[in-house]
């Protein structure tokens, strides 16, 4: 049983570490954007290449994009505007998004959770596994960082990972801990499974996830279940 507690352990602290490296390396970028962003004559959105050098040295390793979103209004001659870099062929290129609101294919940033959560509670934010068929055409996980100027919400800086990346380095720990194991998000979305039966992106509906996280999400064990929280982050180790 203390073998399986250890194991169980090294995993949580491995999920852990792996988001605290993905977050540190966007730790940089909301200084970097503020300092451009507090120009006495406003910045445009051609400005912002100047953040290429910065958001491309974060591509490498998981990260597969990364880069600055602004929030509508911040920028003088754009009302939206994401500058946003990803390895096209292996040279980082910035990403095309139709960011005219009078269009039909309008990529309205302001509604995804990678932008709200940020923008509503100031705290950094992991969304997903969804499918991005903007970046990535796969399922991805997008982890943000708010942006402030003036003490007012400026946008947020972020990076994405594919889920299959994530899948190569965590796989090891959950097929080491026996039975079926799982990462799930703070909604109960499968991350990543070591059950066929539970796909990436499926829903876990027992236990009932979204109501453990908001009841504090302590670690429980019960019923051949044992549900942890990986440090500091929003995801969790399910094992049953």
């Amino acid at each position: 049983m203390a073998d399986a507690r250890n194991a169980r352990g090294d995993t949580v602290v491995a999920v852990s570490d792996l988001v605290e490296e993905i977050f540190l390396a966007l730790r940089p970028m909301p200084a970097a954007v503020a300092n451009m962003l507090e120009s006495a004559s406003g910045v445009g959105a051609r400005a912002l290449d100047a953040l290429a050098p910065l958001a491309c040295s974060t591509l490498g390793g998981l990260i597969v994009g990364a880069g600055f979103v602004a929030a509508p209004g911040v920028l003088v001659d754009r009302q939206f505007e994401l500058a946003w870099w990803k390895r096209f062929d292996g040279t980082p290129n910035r990403l095309i998004a139709d960011l005219d609101p009078t269009s039909e294919k309008f990529f309205d940033y302001t509604r995804m959770p990678w932008f709200t959560v940020p923008r509503d509670t100031g705290q950094r934010q992991i969304t997903g596994p969804y499918v991005d068929f903007l970046c990535t055409d796969d399922y991805t996980l997008t982890f943000t960082l708010p942006v402030r100027r003036g003490g007012a919400f400026a946008g947020v800086v972020g990076a994405d990972v594919q889920v299959r990346d994530v899948e190569r380095v965590v796989m090891p720990h959950l097929r080491g801990l026996g039975g079926r194991a799982a990462l799930i998000n703070n909604q109960g979305r499968v991350i990543v499974s070591t059950n066929a039966r539970q796909a990436t992106g499926s829903l876990v509906r027992n236990p009932d996830i979204p109501g453990w996280w908001a009841a504090g999400a302590q670690p429980a064990t019960g019923d051949g279940t044992s549900l942890r929280r990986c440090g500091d982050t929003q995801i969790a180790l399910l094992v049953t």
